[in-house]
């Protein structure tokens, strides 16, 4: 790591940026099985809240990884990365009193933990979401075929096949999206941020 770098703080505090934009920044961080409809309630979510005049910008996980993660694998050391970077870019966004949304399976708790810390040692908002649904649900939808390949041999280290994925133990909002469609999925998110003062 670089010695010479200095942190700048902004020329704006928070309270003042978050007076000035009437809302205060939030990750909400959607965690789940590929499949279990993150990016799905993640672009629904940021249209309801943009559409309802708030300050609101999705990071969804194929998007970042054709950009600023297009460096990474997938293997562990490259997925810690990745999940890293995103909590810091959120950290961002949420600095500027925007509701970021991200949705990434993030597998492990100690990475998502990671992303939370680096919030709170910030000062900064931050609500886990776990999209929940049974692997017998996701593999039944499978979109992008990704779990009959799984299945195959054909995709190493695929989470829920050949990789773990560790639920969160005390997400702010739990959604099972095999027993709710996305608007209500939607709105339990948005119950959460009134309730909290986000909105």
């Amino acid at each position: 790591m670089a010695t010479n770098i200095t942190f700048h703080p902004g020329s704006v505090n928070p309270g003042e940026r978050s007076g000035l934009l009437k809302q205060k920044g939030v990750t909400i961080w959607l965690t789940g099985l590929s499949a279990s409809g993150k990016s799905t309630i993640a672009c629904a979510l940021e249209q309801t809240l943009l559409h309802q005049g708030k300050f609101a910008y999705r990071l969804d996980g194929d998007n970042v990884r054709l950009g600023l993660n297009k460096d990474l694998g997938f293997d562990e050391q490259s997925r810690v990365e990745n999940i890293r970077r995103i909590g810091e870019v959120a950290k961002l966004f949420t600095d500027a009193s925007c509701i970021a949304i991200t949705a990434f399976i993030s597998p492990y708790r100690v990475d998502r933990q990671m992303a939370r810390d680096l919030h709170e040692a910030a000062n900064l908002a931050f609500a886990e979401v776990f999209v929940d649904a049974p692997l017998s649900v996701v593999e039944q939808r499978d979109p992008k075929g990704l779990y009959k390949r799984a299945r195959a041999g054909e995709i190493k280290e695929f989470t829920g096949i050949s990789a773990p994925y560790e639920p969160p133990e005390n997400p702010e909002v739990h959604i099972r999206t095999d027993e709710c469609d996305v608007s209500q999925a939607v709105k339990t998110i948005t119950e959460y941020l009134l309730a909290n003062d986000y909105l």
